[in-house]
């Protein structure tokens, strides 16, 4: 039963002003306006729930993270119900998605309980060493404080109230106040709900989270200078993205912004692979760039191929796989008209050649397919921008060496995608070693939608795909960000705890 509130510490609490959702479909509902004032109460309950959160055992967290994914759950039906309505995503998607943010929060509940995450490591003290004694120094991962995180707009449930930041940050022992996003608040605060009952079930301290709804800039700006946060994870658009990090440096005291904002993702797609699966590739990316009207962060926008016939099978098959595509439903309208606008902005790029144009209006998507030549395209550097939706630009490259110049000129990516044979070894082998320094995650013969929940996942990358090269905002390894390594020499016996051990 939607409230309309935020959840602050524990009480739902009505705004002093309202916004209406903007559904695809179904009812509209009323929701309080997020305020600075309210931000402030949030992060001060924070804080007051720190000391013992992070001071709670390994299994008690765990257990927590448990018990959210539980209650998650136990509202399946309602969460998908208004989760489609807001969103426009079909009920599949949601459920799947559903799915994946309770199993990744099992996961991280058991990835604590072993307990490798600490990174513990013990030099005993050597008092006869000479010319001077060794202390005796024990280093732990210890909890940050107080985490901020922005929900984000393509993920309702995986990116958003209790997605991969939140869950990482309270395996982590951070309190977590989350700035719910408005084009999905219901479902937001059927997840709070799920996440509070959690909470209450664990005799846990109610500051532990809040989620504060809708608000406008402002809002975002005092959470990410509010004092008492020290982090901020945030999965959303680069110009929103770059001005809250830079926020966050500006403070005075500054504190880590971990920003998904972008990527292009692109495909190269090697000779021997062109030529002998030419086909099979192009309805392999024409599925990829339409799934969900084409809303993830690891879309693969670009395709790089050596003009030839090759190249033209390539497009040819490409545009019949992608014709057939009707209008998708889009999360919200201004994704819907930002993505006509960068429709309209590719295809008066330097060069380019439309092979496929569709209209759509409203909140609908429908696929859009440009080619250019690759010395085009490294002239005019808006072509390598991301445009958020089903949108392909295939790059026809003159030979081996202009494809190793676009892999140089890359800016940071989520994802880069080599297609090849056993004959492209060779220049696989050349362009791995670009793509070590531009992607976070490198994939053979296959398609970067889908981001596996895994120890060895790296969502992430050089800027501007994320704000901070070392880390990942999916699988356990994210559970790191909202940790800091702490050495303590010489503790006494009754000092030492369990996990120092």
């Amino acid at each position: 039963m939607l409230t309309g509130k935020h959840l602050i510490a524990g009480d739902w609490v009505a705004g002093e002003t309202t916004f209406a959702s903007t559904p695809a479909h179904g009812p509209v509902h009323d929701f309080g306006v997020g305020t600075p004032a309210l931000v402030a109460q949030a992060c001060e309950a924070a804080e007051a729930a720190f000391p013992s959160f992070a001071a709670t055992s390994r299994a008690d967290r765990a257990r927590f993270l448990e018990a959210i994914a539980d209650e998650i759950d136990a509202r399946g039906e309602a969460i998908t119900e208004i989760g489609t309505q807001e969103t426009g995503l079909p009920a599949a998607r949601l459920q799947g998605e559903r799915g994946r943010t309770t199993g990744q929060l099992r996961l991280f509940a058991a990835h604590i309980r072993a307990g490798e995450y600490l990174d513990r490591r013990h030099d005993v003290a050597l008092p006869d060493r000479q010319p001077l004694p060794r202390p005796d120094l024990r280093m732990i991962q210890r909890p940050i404080g107080p985490v901020a995180v922005f929900g984000a707009s393509n993920f309702p449930l995986a990116f958003s109230v209790a997605g991969g930041d939140t869950a990482s940050a309270l395996a982590a022992g951070c309190p977590v106040v989350v700035k719910g996003h408005s084009a999905h608040p219901g479902t937001g605060e059927i997840v709070a709900q799920a996440i509070d009952a959690a909470r209450k079930s664990c005799n846990l301290h109610p500051g532990v989270f809040s989620l504060v709804q809708g608000g406008k800039r402002d809002v975002g700006e005092a959470l990410v200078q509010h004092p008492l946060i020290r982090a901020v994870g945030f999965t959303g658009s680069l110009g929103g993205g770059r001005a809250l990090f830079d926020l966050c440096a500006r403070r005075p005291d500054p504190i880590p912004f971990f920003g998904e904002l972008g990527s292009v993702n692109p495909m190269f797609l090697l000779p021997a692979a062109l030529s002998a699966r030419g086909d099979a590739l192009a309805k392999g990316w024409a599925a990829s760039l339409t799934m969900g009207a084409g809303q993830f962060c690891t879309n693969p926008g670009i395709a790089v191929v050596i003009d030839g016939p090759e190249a033209d099978a390539f497009a040819t098959a490409t545009r019949a796989a992608l014709e057939p595509v009707g209008a998708q439903t889009m999360l919200t309208d201004g994704m819907a008209e930002a993505y006509r606008a960068g429709r309209d902005r590719v295809a008066a790029g330097t060069g380019v050649r439309s092979l496929l144009t569709t209209m759509c209006e409203v909140r609908t998507a429908t696929p859009n397919l440009f080619e250019v030549s690759g010395a085009d395209w490294l002239a005019d550097h808006m072509l390598a921008e991301e445009v958020f939706g089903p949108l392909g630009l295939i790059l026809r490259v003159r030979d081996a060496a202009e494809m190793e110049a676009i892999a140089h000129s890359l800016q940071g990516q989520l994802t880069c995608t080599l297609h090849l044979d056993d004959a492209d070894t060779a220049l696989g082998q050349r362009l791995l070693r670009v793509f070590d320094r531009k992607a976070g995650r490198v994939l053979a013969n296959g398609f970067p939608t889908g981001v596996e929940v895994a120890d060895a996942m790296v969502h992430g990358g050089p800027y501007p795909a994320s704000t901070n090269f070392g880390a990942t905002s999916v699988g356990t390894l994210s559970i790191r960000r909202w940790l800091r390594p702490v050495c303590y020499q010489n503790l006494p016996e009754a000092l030492i705890t369990e996990d120092q051990r």
